[in-house]
């Protein structure tokens, strides 16, 4: 099912704030950069936007990224 989150077996919170113009690529490589982990792992991302009003998740599916915002 697309974006089933329940599929993730750890979620991470990325502390600090995040660029929300950040797409998928963007946020993978802040993932495997700046904290050195696999963004293809079966792992549920969270970051959070300046204003703190705003969060986009990513996940990887096997086949493909999803990218949830709100």
């Amino acid at each position: 099912m697309l974006g089933d989150i329940a599929r993730a077996q750890d979620i991470y919170i990325v502390c600090g704030y995040t660029d929300m113009r950040k797409s998928i690529d963007g946020l993978a490589a802040i993932v495997k950069e700046t904290f050195g982990m696999d963004p293809f792992a079966a792992s549920l991302f969270l970051f959070c936007g300046k204003k703190r009003d705003r969060m986009k998740a990513l996940l990887w599916e096997g086949d493909g990224f999803v990218l949830l915002q709100s």
